[in-house]
């Protein structure tokens, strides 16, 4: 069971935190328990509650209305709303609240449902990726078990793997693309995101997945001469090696652009060389390689 604060509460609904202590106070909506050093903190269901009410709220129902609905009934307006709206928050929140029930059957729905409405493509980048940055909260802060991550992490891979697998490999003449995560990362669902693009973008691409140690990389490199190296850090290296690790992968492979991303670079200290880029997201990494 999940203890969130309210803090994180407002980073995973998108209502303010005042605002939510408005609605607890001159609603009841929620009530917040207390920790034995008096702390107080939010259960999954007053997460699942406030998710649900934001996405009414959002599209115009007024709070006085969704407090006098059964959780039922505003589970049933958040699925009309659903099945007509564009917003892809609305989808985003959905597939949160299937992660923390583990509710495979409507996960595998929401997600079939939401790649006939949009296509394949737009649903990874508008709402999957998307999802997976916003339940990175969840995992930072320790309220997703490994059970509910490897749950989630299960479901989409098998997707992106069938997506990665229906594209031709590209010629040999092709610009080269070697992906890999540092040895010891494990969080490969990024990678695979980036995987896709880099395949569909027309790059010939060199896989190497999780926890690569560095001499295999070097291997890989000398063997094949990638123009581009793509990696994630999400928990490698640790935050205080992170400039270190960065210098030298511009210094042995200087002939290759280096794209990285990931939780990690926040603690950068100084601006990475000329051959590394930054980016945030998958439309980020699309865009430098188109323009590399």
């Amino acid at each position: 069971m999940g203890k969130y604060s309210i803090k994180e509460l407002e980073q995973l609904s998108g209502i303010k935190a005042h605002t939510i202590r408005i609605w607890e106070k001159r609603h009841q909506l929620v009530a917040p328990k207390r920790t034995a050093t008096n702390i107080r903190y939010y259960s999954d269901d007053d997460l699942k509650k406030i998710i649900n009410v934001s996405l009414l709220n959002n599209h115009g129902v007024k709070i006085s209305k969704i407090v006098d609905l059964s959780i039922e009934e505003i589970s049933q307006k958040v699925a009309d709303l659903a099945a007509v709206t564009e917003n892809t928050e609305l989808y985003i929140d959905q597939l949160v609240l299937s992660m923390i029930d583990m509710e495979e059957e409507q996960f595998e729905k929401t997600l079939a449902s939401l790649i006939l409405k949009f296509g394949f493509e737009r649903t990874i980048l508008e709402i999957v990726y998307p999802f997976l940055q916003k339940i990175g909260v969840l995992w930072l802060t320790n309220n997703i078990s490994p059970a509910q991550e490897h749950f989630i992490s299960h479901l989409i891979r098998q997707k992106l793997i069938v997506a990665i697998d229906s594209i031709p490999l590209a010629t040999k003449t092709s610009r080269r693309v070697l992906l890999y995560l540092p040895e010891n990362e494990l969080h490969e669902l990024g990678l695979l995101f980036y995987y896709y693009i880099c395949k569909k973008e027309g790059f010939r691409t060199y896989y190497l997945g999780q926890s690569v140690p560095y001499k295999d990389l070097k291997s890989v490199y000398e063997a094949h001469q990638p123009n581009i190296i793509v990696s994630s850090f999400t928990t490698v290296p640790q935050a205080n090696s992170v400039d270190a690790y960065l210098d030298k992968l511009a210094t042995d492979f200087p002939n290759a652009s280096i794209f990285v991303s990931g939780y990690v670079l926040k603690k950068l200290k100084n601006t990475p060389r000329s051959n590394v880029h930054l980016f945030s997201n998958s439309l980020e990494i699309r865009n430098l390689l188109i323009n590399i």
